[in-house]
């Protein structure tokens, strides 16, 4: 495996920007605050834990950032759940995070396995 230099080369912490900014996008019109300020802080937790568990340079301590980060993954889907139900989001918005979610813990699982 080639080395990272950056945490800002990680799949995850990249997937995990792209989400971020999507679920600030698809709920920018969202006038329940405190549902719309929670999800906003699980989706960030998930690409802070992957940067911050990289900077502190051992693998066990980076080990268990990735499963915080894989913890904000969940919270965040299962707001989700709850953001469609409530009609906070569309159906479409709900496939196509719920997808890159899914996809986003799947590389969590990988990393963790691989270190």
């Amino acid at each position: 495996m080639a080395k990272i230099n950056s945490f800002e080369e990680i799949i995850a912490w990249k997937k995990a920007e792209e989400f971020t900014l999507l679920i600030y996008s698809d709920l920018k019109e969202c006038k329940d605050y405190s549902f719309r300020d929670q999800i906003q802080r699980a989706s960030v937790s998930i690409m802070n834990n992957i940067a911050e568990g990289f900077e502190r340079g051992g693998n066990k301590e980076f080990r268990n950032f990735l499963y915080i980060a894989k913890g904000s993954s969940a919270e965040t889907r299962s707001m989700l759940g709850l953001a469609l139900k409530l009609n906070y989001i569309s159906k479409n918005e709900y496939t196509k995070l719920i997808n890159l979610s899914i996809e986003i813990s799947k590389l969590l699982s990988g990393f963790i396995k691989t270190l």
